[in-house]
């Protein structure tokens, strides 16, 4: 059954694409229906391109819910638009960083509604001024999708808002996540439109795209994308409330690098994946990675910057000289404290005027002398809430200038419109503190640009009479939930919500030392210079492109229904096994070893009844009735366990604990693969598990004869996983000296004799079998986790040995697609099952021929 969340989208599973290659070809026309396309060649259409571009330029296609485009109705009468760059805009800031040699190609949607007569001229306007690609969405489609689902639902609920109440962001409509999913698809349809799937970079903006990766993917298995949130992510807790959060997760996960502001955002991330998604992530090399089914999907983590030369040209504008001589006259024997904020919930204006209330109630001496101004930007959402935070405002700033205002001293200013950026740039330059005190916001560049504009020019530095040669200087008070507040180390960090710690951290900005203030300004000027804009995606392309290397050597294909789509890469060596092939095989050959783990191979891990059932026991005792096959179970259990489980296994080999105890068949004893001395290390380990058990709930210690296993399975993933990189690092720590080895695994962390490993088993069966004269021509080793790799290694060595015959046949199989030294892989343990059914009908179909054909035999002479 496909699931509810994707509706009637069905056509995500189905269908070729159409794709353009670069070489020459030109758009006769671009479509303004989503996925409708005209005038195409048909052998464009195809859901990989078969060669490569002959185009060497690199190419990056950016996807935003917003074009960087200002749109304005033609004077005059006339009918039409003109269009011009949006200079404030990110996504066009961001070209700086991708250098010269890459052309760079905007896919979004208009602010400006666009009558429907209009949209072709106006696409292919665009398209051939500003390499733009409008995605034209339906008026009462947009509002659902942008006004309902993006700030209704996921806007608030990444700000840690839940909605307790239908007045707290409204309770989960499925009808605005449909329209989400609709105009993704939208955006994906006109990225189709431009793409070279083998060439292009795509690069995803935001929370409003945020399953566009599975639409991209499905399109084009081994298209070369990256996404970016430029919002908080939300911690587990929170996030998991949303009802479809299976499905955002798993569509970002079809990207090949995903990046975040912070580490806290990528933590956050990274520990929904595990908790709801069972996929946990490797830092190899300074990179942190998920394996997603045979794709690493890469973790980025750097805070965007702000356009320097865009900051820098306007410093320079005549206009801001004028505006800064003006406040300059307007302001003169005062301090000002400066807040530039956006009206709405989460950016704590009443907050920080609360605080600034206390401030002067304080310090009776500030009265006169200091004063707030707070630029209210124009909220980007409506509803009740700005309308709340607006009238909360206003009330508090009335409050407070008649409480302490006096004639000619106003102590709050509040800026309650638009103002040009140069006006911005003016209150910045004159301003001794700037205080940002949101209560949860994704980044946040105010703080950056009061920096720089604090430096100054040697216009501005003349205007306010300041010495050109001199430290520059400036403070900051940020709160510690904004992205930016990692990044600014000489800033004074806030918790908002705390009115008095608010008050007491703006009256120490105003009595620091003047060369404190010289200092973190200068290690604040350093900081924002270096990672500007420019930077951050030179760092991100660089990454994308580290991320995609191995594509064309992978073989990949798709998997899954509506936005449970993903696709499997696997190495090109390495590849399903196939049940007809393998009985071919088996049919051929009569020496044959067969050595199965059982724990995740035989049986699913975690399953409440652990031991064998029925199929298990009736597939493995026909395998052992084949007189050619020699067959083992290697397991982590321990023999008493294996011995209770396959009692009716006559002529089946154990081995338990890893390969340590070895038994060849029911009737023979249980024997040691290595001998080990004594076991005195167990009273060294066995107190530090005991310690890590008794503070990690869920978790508990299984003793074995030859091994000790701290197992924390039934504990809180992320906290046992943290406790089992601590508990790995004491024990070897504290077993340096003695001869054993200490693994973590899945789940588990192990101390067991230096030398057991489950490759021992393998080479005591290949080795006994060579020494009876019978070395095998059919080898099958199958497990699912790290310890049996060591049989995977013995088997795929000995191809190359004299151990085996010259005509073997081996397969050395794993549970999953995932990095191993096997060559084949089986999905679960269902198909496992299957697999060794086959084997064993293909037994017994061979025995029923053998005692039937002597019989016909007989039957004839007679």
């Amino acid at each position: 059954m496909v699931s509810r969340s994707y509706s009637n989208l069905l056509d995500l599973t189905c269908g070729d694409s159409p794709t353009f290659g670069r070489g020459g070809r030109k758009l006769s026309r671009v479509a303004t229906v989503a996925g409708v396309l005209s005038e195409l060649d048909d052998e464009s259409r195809s859901n990989a391109s078969d060669a490569p571009s002959s185009v060497t330029q690199e190419r990056m296609i950016i996807v935003g819910n917003q074009l960087p485009l200002r749109a304005h109705r033609r004077k005059d009468g006339e009918e039409g638009w003109n269009f011009s760059w949006d200079e404030d805009s990110l996504l066009l800031q961001l070209k700086d960083g991708l250098g010269e040699d890459v052309e760079v190609i905007y896919v979004g949607s208009l602010k400006e509604e666009i009558d429907l007569s209009q949209q072709d001229d106006v696409a292919q306007t665009l398209l051939e001024t500003f390499k733009c690609v409008p995605a034209f969405i339906p008026p009462e489609l947009f509002s659902k999708f942008y006004h309902g689902f993006c700030k209704q639902h996921l806007w608030p609920l990444f700000h840690y808002m839940l909605p307790l109440s239908p007045d707290l962001g409204g309770r989960f409509d499925r009808s605005l996540w449909q329209a989400y999913v609709s105009v993704n698809k939208i955006f994906a349809d006109k990225v189709m439109e431009v793409i070279s799937p083998d060439d292009d970079f795509i690069w995803v903006h935001d929370y409003h795209l945020m399953v566009l990766p599975t639409f991209l993917r499905k399109r084009f298995n081994r298209v070369k994308l990256g996404f970016f949130l430029h919002s908080p992510f939300p911690s587990s807790e929170i996030y998991r409330t949303l009802p479809v959060r299976d499905e955002i997760l798993r569509a970002l996960l079809n990207s090949d690098l995903i990046g975040f502001h912070t580490f806290d955002y990528a933590r956050h991330f990274l520990s929904c994946c595990s908790r709801m998604l069972g996929i946990s992530y490797q830092s190899k090399r300074g990179y942190i990675g998920l394996e997603y089914y045979g794709r690493t999907v890469s973790i980025k983590i750097l805070p965007v910057g702000i356009h320097m030369g865009q900051l820098q040209s306007v410093l320079d504008l005549q206009e801001t000289v004028t505006r800064v001589a003006e406040l300059r006259d307007k302001f003169h024997g005062r301090t000002i404290l400066l807040g530039v904020d956006d009206m709405d919930i989460f950016k704590g204006i009443s907050l920080k005027l609360l605080a600034f209330e206390l401030l002067l109630t304080q310090h009776p001496e500030q009265r006169g002398k200091l004063v707030l101004v707070q630029i209210a930007n124009p909220a980007r959402g409506r509803g009740k809430d700005v309308q709340e935070v607006r009238a909360e405002t206003y009330a508090t700033v009335d409050r407070i200038n008649q409480k302490f205002g006096s004639t000619g001293y106003e102590p709050v200013i509040l800026v309650d419109k638009p103002l040009q950026f140069y006006e911005r740039i003016a209150y910045y330059a004159i301003a001794e503190c700037c205080l940002v005190t949101a209560v949860r916001d994704g980044m946040n560049l105010i703080p950056y640009e009061y920096v720089i504009c604090r430096q100054g020019t040697d216009k501005l530095d003349a205007t306010l009479g300041l010495n050109p040669t001199a430290p520059k200087k400036s403070m900051l008070v940020v709160s510690e939930f904004i992205g930016c507040s990692p990044s600014l180390s000489g800033a004074i960090r806030v918790n908002p919500w705390n009115i008095d710690a608010v008050a007491e951290a703006m009256d120490s900005a105003l009595v620091v030392s003047e060369a404190e203030k010289q200092m973190r300004h200068e290690k604040h000027y350093r900081y924002v210079c270096t990672h500007d804009v420019a930077y951050w995606a030179q760092s991100f392309l660089q990454d994308l492109e580290r991320a995609c290397r191995d594509h064309l050597r992978r073989r990949c294909w798709g998997i899954g229904f509506g936005l449970g789509f993903r696709v499997v890469a696997l190495d090109p060596s390495f590849r399903k096994l196939s049940v007809e092939h393998i009985v071919s095989a088996y049919k051929r050959t009569n020496n044959r070893a067969i050595l199965l783990d059982y724990d995740g191979t035989m049986t699913v891990r975690n399953s409440i009844s652990q031991g064998p059932n029925a199929e298990v026991i009736s597939i493995l005792n026909n395998l052992c009735r084949d007189p050619k096959n020699i067959v083992y179970i290697v397991s982590g259990k321990e023999t008493k366990t294996l011995t209770q489980w396959f009692s009716s296994c006559e002529t089946l080999g154990l081995a338990a604990e890893h390969g340590y105890f070895v038994r060849p068949n029911r009737d023979a004893k249980w024997e040691t693969c290595v001998a080990v001395g004594d076991f005195y290390w167990k009273q060294i380990a066995e107190p530090v598990m005991s310690l890590y058990t008794e503070t990690t709930d869920g978790s508990f210690i299984d003793s074995k004869e030859s091994t000790l296993v701290w197992n924390y399975q039934y504990a809180d993933p992320d906290f046992g996983s943290c406790q089992a990189k601590e508990l790995l690092d004491h024990l070897e720590s504290v077993l340096a000296n003695e001869p054993v080895t200490v693994k973590s695994g899945h789940d588990i962390v192990e101390v067991k004799p230096q030398g057991v490993n489950k490759g021992l088993v393998a080479v005591r069966l290949l080795e006994t079998m060579q020494q009876k004269g019978t070395p095998p021509d059919f080898v099958l080793c199958i497990g699912d986790d790290r310890s049996d790799e060591d049989m995977f290694e013995v088997i795929m060595s000995a191809v190359a040995s004299a151990s085996l015959s010259p005509v073997a046949e081996v397969f050395a199989c794993t549970v999953g697609q995932k990095p191993s030294k096997a060559k084949y892989y089986l999905e679960d343990t269902t198909e496992i099952l299957r697999m060794l059914q086959g084997l064993a009908s293909a037994s017994e179909h061979s025995a029923k021929h053998v005692s039937v054909s002597p019989q016909r035999v007989i039957i004839d002479r007679e």
